[in-house]
């Protein structure tokens, strides 16, 4: 009962990190809207597959936003899903299924916890319903081995009196010792890593385009190093995105670079493409999703361009500044920042 409510809590407040919004209602139910959840079965063995569904019925009037790919979906890891499946009913209004292939390699009771809906409502505000939790059994493959593995019983216990304690007390300095060796070790090779490493100077998306040509040759979708991929494909737009709008992205969660990047001039449709991209690389990460080898290329096709806009962008930004400045003046190390309010002043 207490795992139940603290993934309630849990839920309550990723209602408002999900999406990065702090004026979502959480309200227990809304007239012409249902939220239904349901397992194919509710036992399983330690890694077999079940089926999620959760099912949302509602008026044409409202707005729906699809439930998070990364939704918090407790013990259990995402093999597949789909998102979103949108038909129109009879009456008029509207369906959305969200259908989720599941498996967890831990036994005992669980339960799949809610997942926040929310809604676009006609008044300007937002609405959040959560779906019902789903209570899930996982059994151990042993449990109906019956008797027939033959176990010996236990040894008596063999009485050791010799005292102990100064060998705990060795053997504790001696760990301190190669504690504090460690550290200076890794302070000598940090320190000799940022004397002998060079600074770039190149624009940003130089160096982020040959990090794109270097991942290309790894090959690594064609070997199913997936997660490997990703995260070096994340980093590289994110180090790119930290130099142009100098953002402290590296290390901030998804949702709290989502937040940031949204509230900066990008250009137009890039927010949306970005969003989908981090969610996707999310579930590859960290819930183990194994996505379509022409998936990975497109998301790869992504980020260059991606790259390529915020560069043309970044051009057209500058470029009213260039008979401002001297020559010999560096116009690539130049402040984006202090770029673009000099570019708003002036216009």
């Amino acid at each position: 009962m207490s795992r139940y409510i603290t993934l309630l809590l849990f839920v309550g407040i990723g209602v408002s990190g999900v999406w990065g919004q702090t004026d979502v209602d959480t309200v227990s139910a809304v007239p012409g809207i249902t939220i239904k959840t349901e397992v194919d079965r509710a036992e399983m063995y330690v890694g077999d597959l079940i089926t999620y569904t959760i099912t949302i019925e509602y008026d044409s009037t409202y707005e729906l936003i699809p439930p998070p790919l990364g939704a918090n979906l407790g013990a259990f890891d995402v093999k597949d899903y789909q998102s979103d499946i949108l038909t129109q009913l009879e009456d008029g209004r509207y369906q959305s299924k969200n259908i989720f292939v599941l498996s967890t390699f831990t036994t005992g009771d669980y339960v799949i916890p809610p997942i926040p809906v929310v809604f676009n409502m006609p008044d300007g505000t937002r609405k959040a319903l959560l779906s019902e939790g789903v209570p899930i059994k996982v059994l151990s493959l042993l449990e109906n081995a019956g008797d027939s593995v033959d176990i010996k019983p236990l040894k008596a216990q063999y009485e050791f009196k010799r005292d102990l304690t100064p060998y705990y007390i060795w053997g504790g300095l001696g760990l301190l010792v190669l504690i504090l060796a460690a550290v200076l070790i890794i302070l000598k090779l940090r320190q000799k890593k940022e004397i002998s490493e060079p600074l770039d100077l190149r624009p940003a998306w130089e160096i982020a385009f040959e990090k794109l040509a270097l991942l290309k040759q790894k090959n690594l979708p064609q070997e199913g190093q997936f997660k490997q991929f990703y995260i070096e494909l994340t980093e590289i737009i994110r180090v790119y995105y930290e130099s142009m709008y100098r953002l402290n992205v590296l290390d901030m969660t998804t949702e709290e670079f989502l937040a940031a990047f949204g509230k900066l001039e990008l250009p137009e449709g890039l927010f949306e493409r970005m969003e989908a991209f981090f969610e996707h690389a999310d579930l590859v990460k960290f819930a183990k999703l194994i996505p379509e080898f022409e998936r990975a290329e497109e998301d790869f096709e992504e980020v260059h361009t991606a790259i390529e806009d915020v560069r043309a962008d970044w051009d057209r930004r500058l470029r009213p500044q260039l008979h401002d400045r001297r020559p010999g003046d560096d116009i690539m190390s130049a402040d984006p920042a202090e770029i673009r309010d000099e570019t708003e002043v002036k216009s």
